[in-house]
Order: C-alpha cells, then sequence, then structure tokens
C-alpha cells in the first residue's frame, strides 16, 4: 500500500465536502483478529452475511452495495499500531486485503470493472491525531 501522509481531519472535511461516504474504524484496544472483524463490520455497517473472517471483509470491501451511492468512500482507520504491534501477521493481511479492495475501486472508476466510484483508506493514529498514510488520495487534494 502506498502510504502519503495526510491530515485526517481535512482528508475527512474534503470528503465529505464531495459527497463521499466516509467511515470511521478505530482500533484502539483491540487485541484479537475477532474484535478486529467486529470492529471492520460495525465500521462498514455489512449486512447479516458478514461472516467475521477474511474472505469476507475481503467480500465485503469490494462490495459495499448496501451503502448510499457516492462517488466515493473515504475509510479513516484510527488507532491500528498497537493492532499492528500485537497481532503483526494479521495485520499484514489486513494491509494486503485493504490493498485489494482500494485497487478493485480505482480499476472500477477507471472503467475496467463494473465498481463505482473510489475507495480511500486512511492510517491514522488516533482520531485527529497524526496521520500515518492514505491508500489513494481523496477528492480536492
Amino acid at each position: 500500500m502506498t502510504l502519503d501522509p495526510r491530515p485526517l481531519g481535512p482528508a475527512l472535511a474534503a470528503a465529505e465536502e464531495a459527497g463521499w461516504t466516509t467511515l470511521r474504524v478505530d482500533l484502539a484496544g483491540v487485541r484479537s483478529k475477532a474484535e478486529l472483524m467486529r470492529r471492520w463490520g460495525a465500521a462498514l455497517q455489512v449486512p447479516s452475511w458478514f461472516g467475521g473472517n477474511w474472505d469476507a471483509l475481503a467480500d465485503a470491501l469490494i462490495d459495499l452495495s448496501w451503502l448510499p451511492r457516492a462517488p466515493g468512500r473515504l475509510v479513516a482507520v484510527t488507532s491500528w499500531r498497537s493492532y499492528a504491534q500485537v497481532r503483526p501477521g494479521d495485520w499484514e493481511t489486513l494491509q494486503e486485503i485493504l490493498e485489494q479492495a482500494v485497487d478493485f475501486w480505482r480499476e472500477g472508476a477507471d472503467g475496467v470493472n463494473d465498481a463505482e466510484g473510489e475507495l480511500t483508506v486512511l492510517l491514522a493514529e488516533a482520531p485527529g491525531g497524526s496521520p500515518e498514510g492514505t491508500a489513494h488520495e481523496p477528492p480536492g487534494r
């Protein structure tokens, strides 16, 4: 994942101003894969079919049909460093899934698939805290 530092507040404001759907995944206190899946499921507002595993998360991130139609979606992941340190293997898997989802939506925006809009994932240390980066630049930046 290409990380390009951006402040969290302005990125969220720019996305919302452009009509994007913004979602927040706070990983503060997360120490297990099960809790990680619960946080992602809640943040993405997944339907009942969400299985709470890597495949289900990957499927959810390339579907998102239950969310309002929008020209793009920004997912702000906060307080992730602790989880990355405690569960480095799971963190690596999560990053791969996020990269694949961002690529899927980017290709859709370029007309390669039927995906509508874009997906941006922004990593930040804490809500309003120092930024770690973004997988794809939000609108107006």
